[in-house]
């Protein structure tokens, strides 16, 4: 039985003539604070080249200005988007996509499977259709894809290289894990085996909820794919590229690798003494990686975040707790 609909979360516009029980595919676009970009967001959208019907919920997660489900009503009330937007005002990007997860089980009867795309993202024109064909070929239930980085000027074209910004994986097919719901697709079937809230509400301002539910999702018996034809290209600011930004980037990884490592190895005998040797032996070897890897890059900068990973990896394990989703306007 589905849970109940939280008071805390409300549509706030709807598109009319939308044929609830036809729709197989589901879109979900969390929103804060960007209204600017997620109507670019949303023409990529509604501009998609398939024949599938499918619906977009986009989550305005600003409970007071409200400014991304503003400027996008217009779209949804004359049907250039199809489907509904909600308003979660409990804030936080867990608390966001359970949001929009939940709604779209609640509304879409016969929903086979949901895509997730973030506000500061375009998507490729054959994007959902590329996503769900990849599903069906490896049989997976969950497939992920690379979100390219665009940056404000060609010049800085290089940071594509820095593993901050560049995918997991470059060939399509099944892999052993994913990372991200920048670009990502969830299978009805994840849906209705994994409990509510799927992303855990821990995770909502260090970011991690993600790649935890998914990791859960695997422990359960689920599996992954990649399809490197279905890109999204992600708006990078430039206060990214600052090295600040970047180094407590590697240190939030690296602490979010040692929990969630954690969390999959609850039930094993002496698990938290396993994992903290494993983020000493990773803290251990991760100058040489770096040596190898800055080398190999000419960059000190890509070199230096394999030991920001495992210097987050072992604070983790001594309460280090970095919420670099807490205060958006620097992130």
């Amino acid at each position: 039985m589905l849970p109940a609909i939280p008071e805390h979360i409300s549509i706030y516009a709807t598109s009319t003539g939308l044929d609830y029980a036809q729709v197989d595919t589901v879109v979900t676009l969390p929103t804060f604070r960007r209204p600017n970009h997620v109507l670019k967001t949303l023409h990529s959208l509604a501009t998609q080249i398939t024949s599938r019907n499918f619906a977009i919920i986009l989550v305005e997660n600003e409970a007071e200005a409200q400014e991304g489900a503003i400027a996008a009503a217009p779209l949804f009330l004359n049907n250039e988007c199809k489907g509904m937007i909600i308003v979660e005002s409990a804030r936080g990007n867990c608390n966001a996509y359970n949001a929009a997860w939940l709604m779209a089980l609640h509304h879409f009867p016969n929903l086979q499977q949901l895509l997730v795309i973030d506000d500061d993202e375009l998507a490729s024109p054959d994007w959902l259709e590329t996503m769900c064909q990849a599903k069906e070929r490896y049989q997976a239930d969950f497939v992920g894809g690379p979100q390219v980085p665009v940056f404000e000027q060609e010049s800085l074209n290089h940071w594509a290289k820095h593993p901050v910004f560049s995918p997991p994986y470059t060939v399509s097919g099944k892999v052993p894990a994913l990372y991200s719901s920048g670009n990502l697709l969830v299978s009805r079937a994840v849906l209705d085996k994994m409990p509510f809230p799927f992303l855990d509400l821990v995770f909502n301002f260090t970011g991690g909820g993600d790649s935890d539910f998914i990791s859960r999702s695997l422990v359960a018996g689920f599996t992954t794919a990649w399809s490197a034809e279905a890109q999204v290209f992600e708006t990078i600011p430039s206060r990214r590229l600052e090295g600040e930004w970047i180094r407590d980037r590697g240190l939030r990884n690296g602490m979010l690798s040692t929990r969630i490592e954690k969390r999959k190895r609850a039930q094993e005998p002496l698990a938290d003494a396993k994992t903290f040797f494993k983020s000493l032996a990773i803290l251990g070897v991760s100058p040489f990686k770096a040596l190898i890897k800055g080398m190999k890059s000419r960059s000190v900068k890509i070199g230096l975040y394999y030991i920001h990973v495992g210097l987050g990896r072992v604070a983790a394990h001594f309460g280090y707790n970095h919420e670099q989703y807490r205060n958006p306007e620097k992130n």
